[in-house]
């Protein structure tokens, strides 16, 4: 096949690619640019895009012998995540920007210019695996489930995984991945992951926030609507957290409380209790499926909410435009604008977007 391998400048996009060329693939790699003011440098396992990165991904081509091209994507990118995330938050939602980088930049804008040039698929270093199942192709856990990625790509359809290759998806471990780069002579072998938000190298999401969103004072409230405290920008909360509240009243039975929603619309942040966090049901209207498509009415499946989250056994059901969930046990502290990536053992099902939620704790009358 004709391959296009994007690389990052880490080592998995190294190695994917090198992987495609060994298999007899005729691979061209590309760089994508994402910022029109990407740094030169690095910090640690901080930051993405560099210049750094860039020329890291030259040399891993360079020592496959492949061509190598950068590719401009920082305009889709502001546009398609950045100033998503920015419009998420002040709507009162977690986003997850990996999730529309994947859907949107790598497997959307990369994808489609590369089938425009002739390309048969897109190479990519993420751990996950693809199957032949008996209704087409399936997207799968990885080997290994310490690295799995099969919850950030949940977005991908069925017609984006025809043109997609994951090879490093049955590799047993990351340390498999980084002793094959040394051997293949990859000076990225033992160049740290990054993590964090690629865009906020510097991991102030709230301080980042605060410049683009504003900062305007409201009321922290209870569930019965009292107020309790004061904040100075509700896009600074999320469901789930504790620190940071300043309450100036405390609560009747002297426990913690937590976030439990964020309304942008009155600008006020309800706290409360952490049993209260348990959600017995989410809902959202945005979904896509991983291939084929369950059907309207009721399906077993596992749902997972995090990246890094245990899936959980649940209840789905699909009536109109509106796909709910119900887990066996309730979720903790799920947030509007979280992904929920639905699975039948390994494999993805699908996705969608969190738009409501309920609390298996009622509120107060």
């Amino acid at each position: 096949m004709r391959i296009l391998a994007a690389m990052s400048g880490g080592v998995d996009s190294a190695v994917a690619a090198a992987r495609a060329v060994e298999a007899g693939h005729d691979v061209v790699g590309v760089h994508l640019a994402l910022s029109r003011a990407g740094g030169t440098l690095r910090t640690g396992s901080r930051g993405c895009c560099t210049i750094e990165d860039a020329m890291d991904a030259r040399r891993a081509a360079d020592r496959l012998g492949i061509p190598f091209y950068v590719w401009d994507f920082s305009e889709r990118f502001r546009d398609d995540v950045i100033d998503d995330f920015i419009a998420e938050y002040r709507a009162g939602r977690t986003p997850n920007p990996c999730m529309r980088c994947n859907e949107r930049i790598k497997f959307a804008a990369l994808l489609e210019r590369a089938i425009e040039l002739g390309f048969d698929a897109v190479c990519t270093g993420h751990y996950a695996t693809l199957v032949e199942g008996p209704d087409g192709l399936e997207l799968h856990r990885a080997s290994d489930t310490a690295k799995d990625q099969s919850y950030v790509l949940g977005v991908l359809t069925a017609e984006q995984l025809a043109h997609t290759y994951f090879p490093l998806g049955s590799t047993p471990s990351k340390a498999l991945v980084r002793a094959e780069a040394a051997e293949r002579g990859l000076t990225v072998a033992a160049k740290p992951d990054s993590h964090d938000i690629c865009f906020i190298p510097d991991g102030d999401t709230r301080g980042w926030l605060a410049e683009r969103v504003g900062t305007t004072s409201g009321d922290v409230v209870d569930r019965s609507g009292a107020v309790v405290g004061s904040h100075e920008g509700a896009h600074a909360y999320t469901v789930g957290q504790r620190r940071g509240l300043s309450l100036g009243v405390p609560a009747p039975d002297g426990k913690p409380r937590f976030v439990l929603e964020v309304r942008p619309v009155s600008n006020t942040v309800v706290v409360g209790p952490k049993e209260a966090l348990a959600t017995a049901e989410i809902a959202g209207e945005r979904y896509s499926w991983a291939g084929r498509a369950p059907g309207t009415g009721d399906f077993p499946c596992h749902v997972q909410i995090r990246a890094h989250a245990e899936p959980v056994p649940a209840q789905a059901t699909l009536s109109g435009d509106l796909l709910t969930v119900r887990p066996e046990t309730p979720f903790d502290g799920v947030a509007p604008g979280q992904t929920a990536v639905l699975y039948d053992g390994t494999r993805v099902i699908g996705q969608f977007t969190i738009d409501r939620t309920r609390s298996a704790v009622p509120a107060p009358a």
